[in-house]
């Protein structure tokens, strides 16, 4: 047999296998099921990857648009993946709350080899285990310890812009690097009680491995050839991960080894504040002034030498969690908050009206109580979230058949939530694209769908983080306006999405702040 005949058996070969696992997959009862569910139309073996393996902003524009064409549920093939996408807050409702369909989707695998098996990534007992110890860390009494760390960031950043400003026009800054280095600088000081340092290039550094691991996600997650990580670590985009990873992983080994070496310095005894339910509330306030701020990462390390279920590599896979996910969901919340404010001068002016009229009363001071009194501030953020959540897609790979109101999913199919259609769903949300913070007024909450409106996700693995995300969020966005006027320079609904781990602009974007003369 000559070289010409061997390769073409070879070729034939492998496409009758990949014929025959078509007619096995799409004959199997999970595929009758799923081929029910209507959608864009596929292609035999390899499914809907003309449409989904195309730049990052059409690809959220294919979603927008199926969600719209096949509402409430349409179905995707991606190689021979079935993906199920849902959007009405009662399919949502179902599964969000199911306590066995729980696992995340594989393609959270793709995330594993950064934050392996932390909170986010992890299942079952594992999951339960971790979420019991690291819940108390997020009590409203622990979250007093983090709001030092919150406003001394807030002051850096007003003070920061402030310096720049040269007249009474004020300045033009872009404006997430403003919003992820104070992001990230709160939440290393506040939750891993780390040092901030001022222009860490570090940080510089961290950011950025973020950005290339969110776009090496998506590459590899719409090429179901390179789901096995022997094949992908082989390829250039492999290797730009392994690059990738070794800055994130070290930004995490840095933070921990800087607590714990605090801890070996004062013995370990500021460890004993942890009792199982959080900080010791009746610790001193004179040790309370003697010690640095107790953090998320002690609780870890506390556990950990309490035998408790986490070791040295269960606290830099919650690091790596709380440092990505506390950091870059929050300075997008941020993002488009502050854009929204800028754009809508009178619901701006309404919310710092209420701002001022708290800071009078506290003189200038903001504290956790001055915070939760800024009531239409946070109807503001609610609002923007739910017009850009910073999550906008989540998603579970089925365990147990789930009967939808909308469809029936059958175990071993992905289910997509997706978020930021849900929360536009007209059904639920009247002119669903105009920003109306009212909606959030105490007499309409209650009259709405609870699953209709999701930014922290919902159910037993909703956000464990959301009230001290939203403290920082209204924290700074408070400062921003009691200081500065905010001016648009670019309106958000014209500003091109592309999906990430997160929601991101696909191109700089712009706010001027003019000084408030006082």
């Amino acid at each position: 047999m000559d070289l010409q005949t061997l390769i073409s058996t070879i070729l034939f070969s492998f496409i009758f296998l990949l014929i025959m696992v078509h007619f096995y997959i799409h004959g199997s009862r999970r595929g009758r099921l799923c081929d029910k569910i209507p959608g864009p139309k596929w292609y035999p073996i390899i499914g809907n990857a003309l449409d989904v393996m195309v730049p990052l902003e059409d690809l959220w524009n294919f979603f927008r648009r199926s969600s719209r064409n096949y509402y409430p549920v349409f179905k995707l093939w991606l190689g021979f993946w079935p993906i199920i996408n849902i959007r009405h807050a009662d399919d949502v409702e179902i599964l969000l709350s199911s306590n066995k369909n729980i696992k995340k989707s594989l393609f959270y695998d793709y995330l594993h080899p950064w934050l392996h098996d932390g909170l986010l990534t992890s299942t079952g007992n594992k999951w339960r285990s971790r979420r019991k110890i690291l819940t108390p860390a997020f009590h409203l009494h622990n979250l007093h310890e983090y709001m030092g760390s919150i406003t001394d960031h807030t002051d850096r950043m007003i003070t920061k812009i402030k310096s720049e400003i040269k007249s009474d026009d004020g300045v033009i800054k872009e404006l997430l690097p403003l919003l992820t280095t104070f992001t990230l600088s709160t939440i290393c000081e506040s939750a891993m009680g780390a040092t901030a340092i001022e222009n860490d290039p570090a940080q510089k550094t961290y950011k950025q491995s973020v950005y290339e691991i969110g776009e090496i996600f998506y590459y590899r997650a719409v090429r179901p050839w390179l789901k096995s990580d022997w094949i992908f670590n082989l390829t250039a985009k492999g290797r730009e991960q392994a690059k990738s990873l070794k800055i994130l992983h070290g930004f995490s080994d840095k933070i921990i080894k800087e607590r714990e070496k605090y801890h070996e310095e004062t013995n370990g005894k500021y460890l004993n504040d942890f009792i199982s339910d959080g900080i010791n509330s009746s610790l001193q306030t004179e040790e309370k002034v003697k010690r640095k701020r107790l953090a998320f990462l002690d609780l870890l390390i506390a556990a950990s030498k309490r035998g408790l279920g986490v070791d040295d590599r269960g606290i830099r896979e919650e690091v790596d969690t709380f440092v990505f996910e506390g950091h870059d969901t929050t300075a997008m919340g941020m993002f488009f908050a502050i854009l929204l404010l800028a754009e809508h001068k009178d619901i701006q002016a309404r919310a710092r009206e209420e701002i001022d009229a708290v800071l009078k009363e506290s003189n200038g001071k903001i504290s956790v109580d001055e915070v939760q009194k800024f009531t239409y501030l946070e109807c503001c953020i609610k609002e923007s979230l739910r017009l850009y959540p910073s999550v906008p897609i989540i998603a579970r790979e089925i365990q147990e058949d789930l009967q939808l109101k909308n469809c029936f999913v059958p175990k071993g199919a992905l289910v997509n939530i997706h978020i930021v259609d849900t929360h536009r769903d007209p059904n639920f949300w009247p002119r669903p694209n105009i920003f109306d913070p009212d909606r959030f007024s105490s007499d309409r909450i209650e009259k709405r769908h609870p699953f209709s409106y999701i930014p922290f996700s919902g159910g037993p693995r909703n956000c464990i983080g959301q009230k001290f995300a939203m403290l920082e969020l209204k924290t700074l966005i408070a400062g921003l306006l009691h200081n500065f006027y905010l001016e648009p320079q670019e309106i958000a609904a014209n500003i091109s999405i592309l999906p990430d781990l997160v929601i991101r602009a696909a191109h700089p974007v712009f706010v001027k702040f003019v000084p408030i003369n006082k």
